[in-house]
């Protein structure tokens, strides 16, 4: 018989919290096994707590691990982590039960990054992963300075400096883009007198010097194929690769894709690109069934918006990291190499070429804002090539 909710029993300053929690798990989706296994750990929290004489009020951070210090003492192999008790711990914060989270003071180098991030965000309209990137270049910098945040004394050859030492260990466009943005935004606020930006040295691209890597269209079948659509995940994963395969959608997109942005009756997608960028893409009629496949038979109703959720509790939105991995897993099943949420968008606009769609339509399809982007499937049609190449010197045609 499996574990049942209702036979838990709870003694102490939790109990008025007890039905409270079992809704809010029962919302994002426990099954009884795990809903009964988080109220017992609930049942041990509110013991330890009237035994200690404390109250709800008493659950600081530090009380906490105090208490999971006590429960592996006492032999628990279950539950014994700060994420064990998150679930708990995040539900009694948010109905102000118990006091948040202790957060130190952020340093004068913290208080800067965090303006730079903001400023990426909300005035540049960078997209999130690469505002994580410029930060993190910003943070190497400010570090390696002798005086950290003394940006006032900073020249050309510092600049230079940073980045042919960072560009031993990382990738170099990777440093030279996020430094350039860093030292922009420092020049817009008066903390840099000259605009050294200019200074970062400019790296070669090679991006466009290799044939956009995709896959055909029997690999991205076999893909499809290996999801077993009778079951959540199978749903799930067969509407996400449809998605990538089928409209060119980067991981970021299907993460931001919400149940508002999906007009059935027009046959519209909205999608929210890069940066603020919002855009609307025709439905067609397969891709529509593999996402009302998933939202009838696999999503449930957790209290998010998100189109795509994890299937197991909590039914939180699903991350990019998250769609990747949704890839890697078909692509084991069927036993190809490897390949990211990103191959496929290559694989559509490969697709699109092959059946004779022009680089401005494909263009449009992916949302590129610059032509030069989409020039590079121009190789990827070697037919049209071949009429374009001239002979080798000495060779007959």
């Amino acid at each position: 018989m499996g574990a049942r909710p209702s036979r838990v029993k709870v003694v102490g300053p939790l109990v008025p919290h007890v039905a409270g929690f079992h809704k809010e798990l029962a919302a994002q989706g426990y099954r009884p096994f795990a809903l009964t296994e988080q109220l017992r750990v609930l049942a041990h929290v509110s013991r330890w707590l009237a035994g200690e004489g404390f109250g709800v009020g008493d659950l600081t951070s530090e009380r906490i691990e105090e208490f999971l210090v006590v429960r592996r003492s006492e032999g628990y192999t279950l539950w014994t982590s700060t994420k064990g008790v998150e679930p708990l711990v995040t539900y009694l914060r948010g109905i102000g039960a118990a006091p948040a989270a202790t957060v130190p003071a952020p340093s004068e180098l913290d208080e800067l990054l965090d303006q730079f991030r903001s400023y990426l965000l909300n005035e540049r309209g960078i997209a999130r992963a690469s505002t994580v990137s410029y930060v993190h270049v910003a943070r190497l910098f400010l570090v390696q300075l002798p005086t950290v945040l003394d940006l006032g004394v900073v020249t050309a050859r510092e600049v230079i400096g940073f980045v042919a030492t960072q560009c031993e260990l990382r990738n170099p466009a990777y440093i030279a883009c996020g430094l350039r943005s860093f030292l922009r935004y420092c020049h817009l606020r008066g903390l840099i007198a000259a605009p050294l930006a200019g200074a970062v040295p400019r790296v070669a691209n090679r991006q466009r010097a290799k044939l956009p890597k995709s896959l055909d269209a029997s690999a991205i079948a076999a893909l499809l194929e290996s999801c077993d659509r009778r079951r959540a995940f199978g749903r799930r994963d067969f509407a996400i690769i449809t998605l990538l395969a089928r409209l060119g959608l980067r991981a970021g997109e299907i993460v931001k894709l919400e149940l508002d942005d999906i007009d059935w009756r027009a046959g519209e997608l909205m999608i929210r690109g890069k940066g603020q960028r919002k855009d609307r893409l025709p439905l067609p009629s397969d891709v529509g069934a593999a996402i009302a496949g998933w939202l009838r038979h696999g999503r449930g109703s957790p209290s998010c918006r998100n189109v795509f959720t994890r299937v197991r509790a909590p039914r939180r939105p699903l991350t990019s990291g998250g769609v990747s991995a949704v890839v890697y897993a078909a692509c084991q099943r069927v036993g190809v190499p490897e390949v990211s949420a990103h191959r496929l968008r290559h694989s559509a606009a490969t697709e699109m070429l092959r059946a004779g769609a022009s680089l401005e339509e494909i263009g449009q399809v992916l949302r590129h804002e610059l032509a030069i982007t989409t020039s590079l499937y121009v190789k990827v049609d070697v037919a049209a090539l071949a009429a374009l190449a001239r002979p080798w010197p000495g060779v007959r045609p």
